[in-house]
């Protein structure tokens, strides 16, 4: 169920009949190499939730595109918010989303540069009472489907504008793809700063890939992305099924938040 084409008593049946569970896919804007559309993570993104959603009913929030994407400000087209917004606005979505009765919420990031930011962003939900817990999924889940994945694929190098991320575009929305664009052009990483030791540089994306083009785009095939999409919507559908059995998880948040209301009490009411 699409959160914007639903009426608002509608919404309230469908809050109840989801378990009050919600779907956000977490994507951004920014350049995709020369032949996939600005908006390839939160348009792939928003229709696996969707579909995943048919599998097994949830309330999939509209297409959210206000993701951590500095790395690409050089290319035109991108929407880079500054970090603390990008921070407090899904947070404020997320507190939204809790305020109209969904306790569950599923963050489906379909964003690479947003890892860091959606993990963050769980952690953060340890900050202060919320009356709803968020899941952020490890997909594609289990082992199995992982293993389906790679065998799917011919190239070795991913990352973004890829063989398989071009080929889930072609399965969603062909007309957007422009392979005649690619060229026959491939990257691999560059490598310029493997002489510092391991750790992690604030420009290690530029510098492996400047042209914002990780792997190779030629071996992409609609074909393929079917069958990728479905390994996703099925890990995903799957994980909604976990997440509504979960009995678990807000007990364990209402326990800590609890807890740490109950810091300096003790030792006030002893006086």
């Amino acid at each position: 169920m699409k959160w914007e084409e639903l009426t608002a008593p509608d919404f309230e049946r469908a809050v109840k009949e989801t378990g009050g569970v919600c779907l956000i896919g977490a994507g951004c804007v920014e350049k995709h190499f020369d032949h996939l559309p600005l908006g390839t993570d939160f348009l792939n993104g928003h229709t696996l939730c969707c579909l995943a959603a048919e599998q097994e009913p949830a309330v999939v929030f509209p297409p959210y595109y206000f993701g951590q994407i500095h790395e690409a400000r050089p290319f035109p087209g991108t929407v880079a918010l500054s970090p603390v917004l990008t921070l407090e606005l899904l947070m404020a979505v997320c507190d939204e989303i809790g305020r109209n009765g969904f306790k569950k919420i599923i963050i489906y990031n379909a964003h690479g540069g947003n890892t860091h930011l959606l993990n963050y962003l769980v952690q953060s939900g340890l900050a202060q009472r919320k009356p709803y817990a968020m899941y952020l999924p490890n997909l594609p889940w289990p082992k199995e489907r992982a293993d389906e994945w790679d065998a799917t694929l011919e190239t070795d190098v991913h990352g973004h504008a890829c063989e398989c991320e071009t080929s889930i575009s072609l399965a969603n929305h062909p007309h957007l793809v422009k392979m005649d664009y690619i060229k026959g052009r491939k990257t691999e990483p560059r490598g310029r700063y493997y002489h510092i030791p391991p750790g992690r540089i604030s420009a290690r994306w530029y510098s492996d890939y400047p042209d914002h083009y990780a792997g190779d785009a030629t071996a992409a095939t609609a074909q393929k992305g079917e069958a990728l999409r479905r390994i996703q919507v099925d890990s995903l559908a799957d994980y909604i099924r976990a997440v509504k059995r979960d009995e678990v998880v807000l007990t364990l948040l209402n326990e800590f938040y609890d807890r740490c209301d109950q810091v300096g009490k003790d030792a006030t009411d002893a006086e």
